[in-house]
């Protein structure tokens, strides 16, 4: 079975909540690397290099961001290499809706006694990458044969459950900014697309196969 990473990013600049993080991240038991940044950009730069799990993000860090990030734009950004959990005030959860809804992001309330909470979301996201990453498995008897089947089942059943999502999430767009419709309306679009091709190569695979399998 492929090992999953689990390196957890943690993006913050305050050293007092990175440690806090890191110290209830080891309550779990886990064996996880914690590379420790101070910003998005900086974060962003080491992604290229060593993809993360999951990211946490402490909105102290976007006050040392270098002007044009908003928490807004930092998320977004990052959840193009893993899902993110975010802390930060609760005024701000309204304006990441479109983002939590999408189950990219998970956000807890920096208040109170909020280091425990983002631990046990991080920890549910390395499960959740380690679940997904044991799941699919490829027979080498398989690979000569049912290839085409295997690939239609494996991506096909998640990009149903992808499209599904987003239709049920499109039933409620008088509730939604213009710009979380729009956004949707790509994903249901790029998923669509995607499925078609998808398609077309597992059968130009077991058309080649016939063809091998016949000579």
């Amino acid at each position: 079975m492929k090992s999953t990473s689990r390196t957890i990013f943690i993006i913050s600049g305050d050293s007092e909540t990175a440690d806090r993080c890191i110290e209830e991240l080891a309550a779990y038991g886990g064996h996880n690397r914690t590379p420790l940044v101070g910003t998005v950009e900086q974060a962003r730069k080491r992604m290229g290099r060593n993809a993360p799990a999951a990211v946490f993000l402490d909105e102290s860090a976007i006050d040392m961001a270098n002007g044009y990030e908003t928490l807004e734009s930092a998320v977004a950004l990052l959840t193009e290499n893993a899902p993110v959990v975010v802390a930060a005030a609760p005024e701000k959860q309204t304006s990441l809706s479109f983002l939590i809804i999408s189950g990219a992001v998970d956000f807890v309330s920096r208040s109170g006694e909020f280091m425990p909470i983002v631990a046990g979301m991080l920890d549910r996201r390395l499960r959740m990458a380690e679940r997904a990453t044991g799941s699919i498995q490829f027979p080498k008897e398989a690979l000569a044969g049912d290839f085409g089947e295997i690939l239609r089942h494996e991506v096909n059943n998640p990009l149903t459950g992808i499209l599904g999502n987003t239709e049920l999430l499109l039933a409620r767009r008088d509730g939604l900014p213009p710009a979380a419709v729009e956004r949707l309306e790509t994903i249901a679009d790029l998923a669509v697309r995607l499925r078609e091709t998808v398609r077309y190569l597992s059968n130009a695979w077991d058309e080649n196969h016939e063809h091998a399998g016949s000579a």
